[in-house]
C-alpha cells in the first residue's frame, strides 16, 4: 500500500462523516460561525465552540482539539487557517494541515477528515489548496488515513484532478 492509497475523497457534509477526528476550518479566536465550523456546531452541538473558545485564542497556522459532541468522531481539530481579518495563505494553510496531522497521530488517531482549508471565508484559491493539503499529506512520515471531504462538485472535481496529477 502506497502513501496515495491512504488519502480518499469525498462529496459531501465534513459533520456527518464517520472517522476518529475532523478538522475544522477555523479562525484563530475559534469562534464556529459559518462553513464548515457552522455545520460541525449545528450537528455536533454548542459545547465543541465552548470548550474551543476556551482554548483560544491560538496562533494562525496553530491547532488544538476537543471534543466531537454528537458527531460520529471523537475529536474536532481546530485548524486556525486565519485571524480576525479573516484572510489567509499557502503558508499558512500547509502548516495548519501539518499541525493538525501532528495532533491526531499524538491522539492515536487512525483516520482523520480534512475539508479544503481557507477557500470558504478565507477565499484561498481551491486548486492551489488541494496541491498544498495533498502535498502535506502525502510528504507527512506517519500512516494515517487521510480523508479529504468536499462539499462542493466543484471543490470535488478540483481536489480530484489534482490528486490525479500526483
Amino acid at each position: 500500500m502506497t502513501i496515495k492509497d491512504r488519502i480518499r475523497l469525498v462529496k459531501g457534509d465534513i459533520s456527518s462523516i464517520e472517522v476518529d477526528a475532523v478538522v475544522n476550518a477555523a479562525n484563530n479566536h475559534l469562534w464556529m460561525g459559518t462553513g464548515v465550523a457552522g455545520a460541525l456546531k449545528r450537528r455536533g452541538g454548542q459545547d465543541i465552540e465552548d470548550e474551543a473558545v476556551r482554548k483560544g485564542p491560538i496562533s494562525v497556522g496553530d491547532v488544538v482539539e476537543t471534543g466531537a459532541g454528537t458527531l460520529p468522531a471523537r475529536y474536532v481539530i481546530h485548524a486556525a487557517v486565519m485571524g480576525q481579518d479573516l484572510r489567509t495563505n499557502e503558508q499558512v494553510i500547509r502548516k495548519a494541515t501539518r499541525n493538525a496531522l501532528k495532533l491526531a497521530e499524538s491522539l492515536g488517531v487512525k483516520r482523520v477528515a480534512f475539508p479544503a482549508l481557507g477557500t470558504g471565508v478565507g477565499g484561498f484559491p481551491l486548486n492551489r489548496c488541494a496541491q498544498v493539503m495533498l502535498e502535506e499529506v502525502l510528504t507527512y512520515p506517519k500512516p494515517l488515513d487521510v480523508v479529504f471531504v468536499l462539499y462542493s462538485e466543484e471543490s470535488y472535481s478540483i481536489f480530484r484532478a489534482v490528486y490525479d496529477s500526483l
